[in-house]
């Protein structure tokens, strides 16, 4: 049994929640690819390889671990994984339309409400946790932290218009990135829905000793899943557009050494992207009672660093001062709701041991 520590798990979370706001800056480097080009190398590596090599190399007797775990548990992972693999791809395409901060605003936000709540009321468990000691912060971190992302989807909006009459805007349509970041809002909570299925596998994987890296075997299915879904399409895309050569050959006119870069920024991507659930799972196992509030916090602080990543790459140039303000405000309520949530998880801890 992992012992239950809010605060390591909090600080955990927030590593995996930077490496998820960092992910995808590199692709702002890669010159001379199609989106599919950079799309399938990345998801190879943070949805095929690095989920495999991880469970490999952390989880002991990892093959008889798959052999006892649940058949069901596993083919229920690999189908929400496959829907979650629609959601990030739709999630990717929406950054090109509305850029980083907006879609992380309205698709994470979505995200953070219904992938956080659903696993406990499909159980069953929601009354019984929200009758627990801290209940109420923890329920209030939410609403907080939904507040929040309120303010920086408004903040974003806000930063649309202002930018609205100044050149440089290629590529920005609202309508497109809207449509793209509710749909990945919706499919990206199901990925919490696939980790939730995959517990019964987790525990088979703590039985032989595999401690706090236990839900690294689920990523073998939840994460495959997504590779799958997003492989599909993005090979699709390569065929329809005869650009698979692309990606050992630049077109004439390119720079040659714009090969290995973009071959570097793809597998920089992939890897800070399974940065994210390397140390989502660390945060997870040690968050005691109120573990499904691992979702809500993680999305909330990975708002918190893609407002920060936002202003570093200079998203908010040109915007109004009192844009500036407003998402200003939007950064401190979602670092409340984050403390809120902490304290919710620590109160739960404490009244356990009395």
């Amino acid at each position: 049994m992992i012992p239950a520590n809010p605060i390591l798990g909090t600080g955990l979370h927030a590593i995996g929640a930077a490496f998820a706001a960092l992910c995808y800056t590199p692709q702002r480097r890669v010159k001379g690819w199609s989106w599919q080009s950079y799309w399938l190398i990345q998801a190879s590596v943070c949805w095929f390889l690095l989920p495999i090599l991880g469970a490999w190399l952390t989880v002991p007797d990892l093959g008889r671990v798959l052999l006892e775990s649940p058949r069901g548990c596993m083919e229920t992972c690999f189908v929400l994984g496959a829907a979650y693999g629609v959601g990030g791809t739709a999630f990717g395409i929406a950054i090109r339309h509305i850029g980083f901060s907006l879609t992380y605003a309205i698709a994470v936000g979505l995200s953070t409400v219904l992938g956080t709540l659903t696993p406990p009321l499909i159980n069953g468990d929601l009354p019984r946790l929200m009758s627990q000691a801290g209940a109420g912060w923890v329920m209030g971190g939410i609403a907080t932290g939904i507040a929040g992302i309120s303010l920086a989807g408004l903040a974003g909006r806000m930063k649309e218009k202002d930018l609205s009459s100044t050149a440089g805007l290629g590529g920005f349509s609202l309508a497109k990135g809207l449509l793209l970041s509710l749909l990945a809002g919706v499919l990206s909570a199901v990925y919490g829905l696939s980790l939730a299925a995959g517990e019964p596998i987790a525990r088979v994987a703590a039985a032989h000793g595999a401690g706090v890296f236990q839900g690294n075997v689920v990523y073998i299915f939840a994460n495959t899943g997504a590779f799958v879904s997003a492989g599909f399409y993005c090979m699709w895309l390569h065929f329809r557009h005869g650009t698979l050569s692309e990606m050992v050959e630049l077109p004439a006119g390119n720079e040659t050494s714009r090969l290995p870069v973009n071959w570097s920024m793809a597998l920089l991507t992939g890897v800070l992207w399974y940065g994210q659930f390397f140390f989502y799972n660390l945060g997870h196992v040690h968050m005691g009672s109120y573990q499904f509030t691992s979702w809500a916090i993680h999305m909330i602080m990975l708002i918190l660093f893609s407002i920060v990543v936002g202003f570093l790459l200079n998203e908010w140039h040109g915007a109004r001062r009192f844009t500036r303000i407003v998402v200003g405000l939007a950064f401190g309520v979602l670092a409340c709701a984050v403390l809120f949530l902490t304290y919710g998880n620590r109160m739960g801890e404490l009244a356990g041991h009395h």
